[in-house]
């Protein structure tokens, strides 16, 4: 029955997926742009790796937890999807993440990178965007 719930949310799910310049335009908007000292261009490179810049992005992973929205927020220590034992650490349910209202995964991305492991705990931005030029994420975006 849980899964039967779970299909009927993303199926109603409003998801969007973003142009580059037009998500780089709204985490701008949103303050991330310097947020915990991470440059704008980061950002949007971590969410081209992890998501392709999608809000309804899902990944299983090996230990059976699972990433949600265009952050890629983890089911163990961030959300709660009614399935893996999380530590919920944004005290939401993981579904809020795969909608196109970005603000509840903007909130959850910033307190993902104000915990000890910070921008480090994507892996997509470590394998593609750690001690890279992030710059050509903004180029002809004019911010």
């Amino acid at each position: 029955m849980k899964i039967l719930v779970v299909l009927l949310l993303l199926t109603l799910a409003d998801g969007k997926s973003f142009e580059r310049c037009e998500w780089a335009r709204m985490l701008k908007a949103a303050a991330m742009d310097g947020y915990r000292g991470i440059s704008l261009a980061n950002w949007v490179c971590l969410t081209k790796w992890e998501s392709q810049f999608n809000t309804q992005a899902i990944n299983h992973n090996k230990d059976k937890s699972t990433d949600y929205g265009i952050f890629q927020i983890n089911s163990r220590w961030w959300c709660d999807d009614g399935q893996t034992r999380s530590a919920n650490g944004c005290n939401i349910s993981c579904s809020d993440l795969l909608t196109d209202n970005i603000s509840t995964a903007i909130r959850c991305a910033k307190r993902v990178v104000g915990d000890p492991q910070g921008i480090e705990a994507w892996v997509g931005w470590r394998v593609h965007c750690k001690n890279q030029d992030v710059s050509t994420y903004l180029s002809g975006c004019g911010l």
